[in-house]
């Protein structure tokens, strides 16, 4: 049974730092690129960063390059987003996912409030 489960999530200032985790659990971790995605209240969800099986190759929103780093570590089946110079409208609710067998898994969430 796949299982992600975020966290890391928390109210910070605008400019402040922010470092997502998301734990795996029910799937051959290292064998599936993971993605992080958001979802701000009255928006659709959006990807903002993607990685490798590996690590070794990842990608970004236009919107967070340079500022959000996206890593893994396949010996504990923890993807995590590094966030910096967070902006108030990036507050929303961050998500992991994988796609395993043309199926979507999305952990419950975690909630970002970028806010002064």
């Amino acid at each position: 049974q796949v299982q992600l489960v975020e966290s890391g999530g928390g109210l910070v200032q605008p400019g402040g730092s922010l470092k997502l985790s998301c734990a795996a659990s029910g799937f051959f971790f290292s064998g599936y690129a993971m993605s992080w995605f958001r979802q701000a209240p009255g928006n659709e969800r959006e990807l903002v960063a993607t990685i490798s099986t590996t690590g070794g190759s990842t990608n970004y929103a236009d919107s967070v390059k340079g500022r959000f780093t996206i890593s893994r570590d396949n010996t504990k089946n923890t993807v995590y987003l590094q966030m910096n110079s967070l902006k108030p409208e990036e507050t929303a609710v961050y998500y992991c996912k994988v796609v395993k067998g043309r199926v979507a898994y999305w952990g419950q969430g975690t909630q970002v409030t970028v806010s002064s």
